[in-house]
């Protein structure tokens, strides 16, 4: 099967499209067929092996293992069942997370994947996994929000803070996004109830005191960012969008140190992929209570240039990278 694979640590030029084996699913796994697979941050932290620590999960301090893959959410149909898994069928349209989705086909275990919503197309579905369980998991565990909170999203337009706008809003907070000019109005759709424009505003001053941060791009000092957060409220850092801004590991170290000395709460977390919490994101989308926005589809021989895209840090929803369906 073809996927996208890299031998070296490095810009988006050390992709390549390569023959790899099929993956044959163990009894408890599901062998998906790739429609479509998105990416995320935490794709090009790969690939360059920054910061240093991410080479020791990529297999190797000079070089990655052998024909490392790439990408982490897909969508597609059930192609194969292991013989311990139950409640899927051949043929069923699924979307989840999986290491190395841009791929024809994926091995994943069963709790990381769930029916795909009817509503949606497979390249909307593809992005929602690793974006979607972030901004769930963030706000509604790591905060927690509650309804008739001050919620305010710092990159309210990217792909985690579009999914963080309609689950705020959802689950009763007052919204405020933080994005630039020409997503203001994509913000708004999305159910913001203010936007500030982060060109001609500064979002750290002013009266508005918020209950929850979720900061997607953490280009501002934490000094700043408190000004506007309640005594007792959450800061969530959650930046890293492109290798020219986001968390240092220096400036992460920085904000461990100052949790115990200051009145708000500075949050950390890992998203953890499970099926309870996709089925949940699952039936928001079904209902229309949330909408996965889509910021450009690429073909799979073009993924290097998919790449580019995510580095710069200014896609307005998710990246998503089509596999050619054989017959």
């Amino acid at each position: 099967m073809k996927a996208v694979i890299y031998d070296e640590y490095g810009g988006p030029d050390v992709l390549q499209l390569a023959d790899v084996e099929t993956p044959t699913p163990a009894p408890n796994e599901i062998l998906v067929k790739v429609h479509a697979a998105a990416l995320n941050p935490y794709d090009w932290h790969f690939v360059r092996g920054i910061p240093f620590p991410m080479r020791m999960m990529a297999g190797g301090l000079m070089r990655p293992k052998r024909h490392r893959r790439v990408g982490g959410d897909f969508s597609g149909t059930v192609a194969a069942i292991g013989s311990e898994v139950t409640g899927f069928t051949v043929g069923e349209p699924v979307f989840g997370s999986g290491e190395g989705s841009l791929a024809e086909y994926l091995a994943v275990i069963p709790d990381n994947i769930v029916p795909k919503p009817e509503r949606v197309t497979f390249e909307q579905a593809a992005g929602v996994a690793v974006a979607g369980l972030t901004a769930l998991q963030m706000l509604r565990d790591k905060a927690p929000m509650r309804s008739g909170d001050h919620v305010l999203i710092v990159g309210a337009a990217g792909g985690i803070g579009t999914f963080a706008v309609q689950i705020a809003k959802a689950f009763g907070a007052h919204v405020t996004g933080v994005q630039s000019t020409g997503a203001l109005d994509l913000v708004r759709s999305l159910g913001a109830d203010r936007v500030i424009d982060y060109t001609t505003d500064d979002f750290t001053t002013g009266d508005v005191r918020y209950d929850v941060v979720l900061d997607n791009v953490c280009n501002r000092m934490l000094s700043d960012v408190r000004r506007v957060v309640k005594p007792g409220g959450a800061i969530i850092p959650n930046g890293g969008g492109s290798p020219d801004q986001g968390i240092s590991m220096l400036g992460l170290l920085r904000l461990l140190a100052s949790r115990p000395f200051i009145s708000q709460k500075i949050l950390l977390g890992v998203t953890k992929p499970n099926r309870a919490d996709l089925q949940t994101l699952a039936d928001m989308i079904q209902a229309g209570t949330v909408t996965p926005v889509v910021d450009k589809v690429y073909v799979l021989a073009d993924a290097a240039s998919a790449m580019r895209h995510l580095e710069t840090g200014h896609a307005h929803g998710k990246i998503v990278v089509t596999i050619p369906q054989q017959a």
